[in-house]
């Protein structure tokens, strides 16, 4: 009966181990997909219409890459429906 579980503990954390280095495995490579799939394709969809989403340009009459957001030049109307 001691042998017996001895052999049955030793096999449940040898599962156990199994189970959390396939379960590293397949996150990871899930995670790489959906990166690449998710930012990959945003990247080269940008580039192909020449979208940047940071403005990182500074001309050097400006000491700062803060811009002003002229928030009271725009309608009312505007700010409805913005998205």
């Amino acid at each position: 009966m001691n042998k017996i579980f001895f052999f049955l503990s030793g096999f449940k954390e040898g599962m156990r181990q199994f189970g959390q280095t396939i379960s590293i495995i397949i996150n990871s490579g899930l995670l790489l997909i959906v990166y690449f799939i998710g930012i990959g394709f945003t990247s080269i969809i940008a580039k192909l219409f020449h979208k940047h989403f940071l403005d990182t340009d500074l001309s050097k009459n400006e000491k700062s890459y803060w811009t002003d957001l002229n928030l009271k030049k725009k309608s009312i109307k505007e700010y409805y429906k913005q998205f």
